[in-house]
């Protein structure tokens, strides 16, 4: 027996003929908010009820199932990731500062130029962001990233992975994350005001 989060979970009594019913809305939702792809998604979902049926012996209790089946799901989304980002090295080379983003700041300070400014987007009731419409417009934007941009932007921002983690896994080096990081929040923020204002 282990005591999980004030339970005691007895290993013996893990009914993974219930992980479909109790997990796989749960699961599925996190896939495909970091995949954007709901078919992939799925598959990732019945890929973790596999790992997680063939590593059963070894799941110790020292997390819930739903943390532990969540676990192996993230795994698997980030060798996701790194099979979409193999083959990117030559996007990769010309992240290098081309000056592009002069249009957009001051490169000095690095501050928005006044025409540039971040206009409101009538989200700033709490409300306002759980609402489906800005979720699906947000989801079409990000469909519209590069597959590696996207993964470094979920890994980063819905995940909050160490930067480190993120470099080592995708195999770009700190300078390029952050450059790909900044052009992706430029390109999310030009989508949204475009869509969604």
């Amino acid at each position: 027996m282990k005591n999980i989060e004030n339970q005691t979970i007895d290993i013996r009594s893990i009914e993974p003929h219930y992980w479909v019913a109790r997990y796989a809305d749960y699961l599925f939702t996190y896939a495909v908010s970091r995949l954007n792809d709901e078919d992939l998604a799925k598959d990732l979902v019945q890929e973790t009820f596999l790992a997680a049926l063939e590593r059963l012996d070894k799941f110790e209790g020292n997390s819930s199932e739903k943390t532990w089946l969540t676990a192996i799901l993230k795994y698997k989304v980030i060798d996701v990731y790194r099979k979409k980002s193999r083959g990117h090295e030559k996007e990769i080379k010309v992240l290098k500062d081309d000056g592009r983003d002069d249009d957009f700041f001051y490169p000095e300070e690095g501050n928005w130029k006044v025409e540039h400014w971040p206009l409101e987007m009538g989200i700033e009731e709490p409300d306002a962001l759980i609402s489906g419409e800005f979720t699906e417009i947000l989801q079409k934007c990000m469909k519209k990233l590069p597959e590696l941009w996207l993964a470094i932007f979920t890994m980063k921002h819905m995940d909050e992975e160490d930067t480190s983690v993120i470099c080592r896994e995708l195999k770009v080096t700190s300078s390029n994350f952050w450059v790909i990081i900044h052009r992706t929040k430029v390109n999310l923020r030009s989508c949204l005001q475009k869509n969604w204002i």
